[in-house]
């Protein structure tokens, strides 16, 4: 069984993937992986997300499928439904927290302050999302804190790009970063998948 802490390990980019139409997600998921990322967020952002997590989970058994921005109880409750393996919370209250335990999948719960992530540890959640990550502080927070909360490791995700991921990896409490940049946009509105095969690739040997 997947832990949480085994998330941080299972790339070193998990892509944070928002998706508009249900029927990019199996293409897209097939495509990280020809590009040696065997991991996908997606984000509970759009009417499609839902739908999008069905079919990976269905179509490509190979790639571990998460899904994002929990932000309601009744969420995770979906996400589990729809066949996700793990959930990312972007920030962590106690309903959330209690759903996302309930679905008994692994989760990173989103922390942005020393309290936050102490209060998590308090729960025995040491593998957490710090969010988002470059407005709150990026590389020289997380830095600073590594001292005084030796225990945690997180997935920093929130405005980092190719050219900034390699500052957050390179620190002892950062297990694995959280990117939009292997599936802009743009990409995915044209269908261009060998651009995020590429993309992909690249994230893959940092």
């Amino acid at each position: 069984m997947t832990t949480s802490a085994d998330l941080l390990a299972l790339s070193p980019v998990i892509p944070v993937v928002v998706v508009d139409d249900a029927a990019h997600a199996v293409p897209l998921a097939r495509a990280l992986l020809r590009g040696g990322i065997g991991v996908i967020e997606l984000t509970l952002r759009t009417p499609a997300a839902l739908a999008a997590i069905e079919r990976v989970a269905a179509e490509v058994p190979e790639i571990v499928i998460g899904a994002g921005t929990v932000t309601a109880p009744e969420h995770a409750e979906q996400a589990a439904k729809a066949g996700a393996a793990f959930l990312v919370t972007p920030g962590s209250t106690d309903r959330v927290l209690d759903a996302a335990e309930d679905t008994g999948l692994p989760f990173l719960p989103g922390a942005a302050t020393v309290s936050e992530a102490m209060r998590l540890a308090e729960r025995g959640l040491t593998a957490l999302k710090f969010f988002p990550a470059e407005a709150a502080g990026g590389v020289d927070y997380l830095k600073s804190i590594g001292g005084p909360l030796p225990g945690l490791r997180f997935c920093p995700t929130g405005g980092i790009t190719a050219e900034s991921a390699p500052r957050y990896l390179a620190l002892p409490n950062v297990g694995c970063v959280g990117g939009s940049w292997l599936t802009p946009k743009d990409a995915l509105a044209a269908g261009d998948f060998d651009r995020v095969e590429a993309l992909a690739r690249a994230a893959a040997a940092l």
